[in-house]
């Protein structure tokens, strides 16, 4: 990946590869324009199935369209997570907004915009999610592994690793984005409502039943995780 500047001239620090997946041709269009105006790298498709062809390319985001003339975008982010857990994932609807919404979020996607939508919101989300998974541009460099026995982060790989017997475990973004967010922060309670707002962002809209749902998935994945409920509250790490 490459520097780049936006439509503004700021530096994006790095030229990211979107893959665009929207039926609508006139919109599929604009966003294509306005995504690669910030200097990101747009593949764009009309189908699912064209989609689906390239999901082994493995772009650094997924932009969906749920509803789609074949393949809709809950099939499509079942076989990318299939693929590649960690890829981040906006979806854009223009049915019923809750609903999607917290389906999405289940199946690991990282936001949602309901149609109608400014195409400059659609940027600005892009460029938050892109900045939070993979980081600002001349961050301070990353500590090799944070240890969470019998666990341990690669921060750099956005990787949790099982030590003994050793094993990478499967996790979607947000999924690692609230587990590295606790290990950081072990010994301190958090309640739902400021879970929200450090691993999901401040611009978030929706319940804190997400918060809930995806700790259920992380204690499926990671069984011995010391990670405990305060009820009527949130969560807090236990240290090792």
């Amino acid at each position: 990946m490459n520097d780049a500047t936006d439509s503004d001239g700021r530096s994006t620090g790095m030229t990211y590869r979107i893959h665009l997946v929207d039926d609508e041709e006139n919109l599929n269009r604009v966003l294509t324009t306005y995504l690669r105006n910030e200097g990101w790298e747009v593949r764009s498709f009309l189908t699912g199935e064209e989609a689906r062809s390239s999901i082994a390319l493995r772009p650094q985001l997924w932009i969906l369209d749920i509803m789609l003339p074949d393949v809709d975008g809950f099939q499509l982010i079942r076989e990318i997570k299939a693929d590649s857990p960690g890829i981040p994932v906006i979806f854009i609807s223009a049915r019923d907004a809750d609903l999607d919404r917290v389906i999405g979020l289940e199946m690991g996607s990282d936001d949602y915009l309901a149609k109608p939508f400014l195409p400059r919101e659609l940027v600005i989300r892009t460029r938050k999610l892109l900045d939070r998974i993979y980081g600002m541009p001349h961050r301070p460099p990353l500590a090799a592994f944070i240890s969470i026995p019998p666990y341990r982060i690669d921060e750099a790989r956005r990787l949790v690793l099982r030590q003994e017997p050793a094993q990478e475990i499967e996790l979607t973004s947000k999924e690692f984005d609230f587990v590295l967010f606790m290990a950081k922060n072990q010994g301190q309670a958090f309640s739902r409502e400021q879970l929200l707002a450090r691993v999901w962002g401040d611009d978030y809209f929706g319940t804190d039943r997400v918060v809930d749902d995806l700790v259920r998935r992380i204690r499926k994945k990671l069984p011995d995780l010391r990670l405990e409920t305060i009820y009527g509250y949130g969560y807090r790490m236990v240290p090792s």
